[in-house]
Formats: C-alpha cells, sequence, structure tokens
C-alpha cells in the first residue's frame, strides 16, 4: 500500500519560508500572489495489506515522529 502524508502549519502560526517564496514570486514578475504557505509532503511504501491498519500505523507516525503536532496538521492518503 502507499501512503501519502501531506503537513501543513497551523493557521496563525508565521511561515518564512512562505513569505520568502510569495517576495520572491514577487520579484519574478508573478502579481497577485498574496500569501503563501508552504509545507511537506511524504510518501509512504508499507507492506501491509490492510488498510484499516496501515491508516493507524501512520497515524502513528505522525504524531511519533513527522509532524510537530503543536504547529503542525496533517492528512494521510492511503490507496
Amino acid at each position: 500500500m502507499k501512503a501519502r502524508v501531506h503537513i501543513t502549519l497551523k493557521n496563525g502560526v508565521l511561515d518564512p519560508q512562505g513569505k520568502a517564496i510569495q517576495h520572491a514570486l514577487g520579484s519574478l514578475g508573478f502579481d497577485g500572489v498574496d500569501d503563501v504557505r508552504q509545507g511537506k509532503y511524504i510518501e509512504l511504501d508499507l507492506s501491509t495489506t490492510d488498510k484499516a491498519a496501515a491508516e493507524a500505523n501512520v497515524e502513528e507516525m505522525c504524531k511519533k515522529l513527522l509532524a510537530n503536532m503543536v504547529i503542525e496538521n496533517y492528512s494521510i492518503e492511503i490507496e
């Protein structure tokens, strides 16, 4: 199975990398970009064939390592 994890900063958390990207886009002539928030994308190949077990396992991975629960949100897709 394949798991895809999208990790983003929570609303209200400052995003200096997003601001740098926004500024760079403006410098390159891409006007009209009002805000940029950047995040992480992690793809995992799992050996299990049980979708519920895979989701529970990846959920635990996010809580223990992949996401900083204080400042980040995450979403999981299992295929």
